[in-house]
């Protein structure tokens, strides 16, 4: 069913319910961050172990977005929220009470399935709800909740583990995800499936799954060589996956629509890169300001505060900007202060003083809450919206791609210069090495971003151009 009117209260409540879920996912992964050591301590973890505690999500969230966001098309997106919410919290339960590392991970991809049931579906739902001349401040609302979730993680992380253990991080997932799922199920009466009617394509999602697993597994063995030929099968999978969807005649992708969108297809690229440039930013100054600088938890956690702070206050304002601007020049400058910031992060010593750890943070946190609202109101915007569910699931799905690309590059720099010796003091200097490293990588890759961000076509003036 595809709804004509929604009044303001039944508007105000989609952007809270929205604003809630995009709040729980980030508040995990981010407060996860500063419980990495404690959960070595716990588990006997090396610092590998501890990367696929973080990419676990990663890895299923980037695997059924795709498809959630073209079932919820078909059969509805408050019914594929719902079930999000329900899965996500009963994942969070059962992180909670994991015994051993291998079954958290194996719970933070079950948390990756309903974080992609949820972000396949709520920010379409908030494009479909917002008319053009709001939905770029809606969207900035919905995405500086995000930057709250990363906010409070990381503080209300390491009070929590410092205080009550890390389990607790998870168990606080439990009544704000029932909270939210209550308000969705009571407060929203419109259902919205555009393509009701139409056939899903399980074949496709079946390779898709299969073809992109390999490929993000294979990442994420690298540098070992068995990563390179997980790569290639994926390689391999391509062509056959193409195939079978140009001949299909209700795809999971329908690539014809998107291929000839140039800012549709940029934009994807530049937020793919702006992630990959800073996801694992969290993970790697966690570790350095707890080994290194001899923080604890719940102080390392107070710290990163700063980059998603000033990412909350930005994102409102630039999302509000890129109603009125083009998108193009705001998130582009936006991807630039963020690649200053990341130089900045390149001359980290174990002396460096933490007013410039906290400076550089919130460089990031304005060059990211600059970049994210009018990216993702340029990708939204330049599809009908028949494909809004496909397409906030590709948005998802790139900015899943750039997280494991993230975590790829860190994981990679400790496998080269720490191997799976466990950190302790006499393998400080090869972690500081990793994390010098890792952020060069990151800055080279922000600065291919600038390009990709500017390159866009645009999206005022009532057309697409590209």
């Amino acid at each position: 069913m595809v709804c004509a009117m929604i009044d303001n209260r039944e508007k105000k409540l989609i952007l809270l319910v929205a604003s809630l879920s995009s709040f729980l996912v980030p508040y995990t992964g981010s407060s996860i961050t500063v419980a990495l050591p404690a959960m070595a301590a716990q588990f006997q973890a090396d610092a590998v172990t501890l990367g696929w505690i973080t990419s676990a999500y990663i890895i299923s969230a980037a695997i059924f977005i795709i498809p959630f966001g073209r079932y919820a098309d078909i059969i509805g997106r408050k019914r594929v929220f719902c079930g999000g919410l329900l899965v996500f919290t009963a994942a969070s339960l059962i992180s909670a009470v994991a015994p051993d590392a291998a079954t958290l991970i194996i719970a933070r991809f079950l948390q990756g399935i309903g974080g992609a049931m949820l972000f396949s579906t709520s920010v379409a739902i908030v494009t479909q709800v917002f008319g053009p001349g709001e939905r770029g401040a809606a969207l900035g609302i919905t995405i500086a909740t995000v930057y709250a979730g990363l906010s409070i993680g990381p503080f209300l992380g390491g009070i929590l583990t410092d205080g009550f253990g890390w389990p607790a991080i998870f168990l606080v997932n439990v009544p704000i995800g029932l909270a939210t799922l209550a308000l969705a199920l009571r407060g929203i009466t419109h259902e919205w499936a555009d393509a009701a009617g139409e056939p899903f394509d399980l074949g496709g999602a079946i390779m898709y799954s299969i073809m992109l697993f390999c490929f993000i597994f294979g990442m994420l063995m690298i540098p070992d060589m068995t990563g390179l030929a997980w790569i290639a099968v994926a390689l391999l999978g391509a062509p056959a996956f193409f195939w079978w969807e140009r001949k299909s005649t209700s795809p999971l992708i329908n690539f014809s629509v998107f291929s000839k969108n140039r800012t549709f297809v940029f934009s994807n690229i530049a937020a793919m890169i702006n992630y990959g440039a800073t996801f694992g930013v969290g993970v790697l100054l966690s570790l350095y300001l707890q080994y290194i600088q001899g923080f604890s938890a719940a102080s390392a956690g107070l710290i990163l505060v700063a980059q998603p702070l000033v990412q909350t206050v930005f994102s409102p304002i630039a999302g509000r900007l890129s109603d009125k601007t083009e998108p193009r020049v705001v998130a582009t400058i936006g991807m630039a202060i963020t690649a200053l910031g990341l130089c900045i992060f390149i001359f980290l010593t174990p002396q460096t003083p933490l007013i410039i750890i906290v400076v550089s943070l919130m460089i990031l946190g304005l060059g990211y809450g600059t970049f994210s609202p009018p990216n993702t109101n340029a990708i939204m915007s330049s599809v009908n919206k028949t494909h809004l569910g496909i397409a906030s699931g590709m948005n998802a799905t790139m900015r899943s791609f750039g997280q494991l690309l993230s975590m790829a590059i860190a994981m990679t720099c400790f496998a080269v210069f720490i191997g799976p010796a466990g950190i302790t003091p006499a393998i400080y200097p090869a972690l500081m090495t990793s994390v010098t490293v890792a952020f060069v990588v990151f800055f080279l890759l922000c600065i291919v971003g600038v390009g990709a961000s500017w390159v866009r076509g645009t999206i005022h003036g009532g057309n697409i151009k590209g």
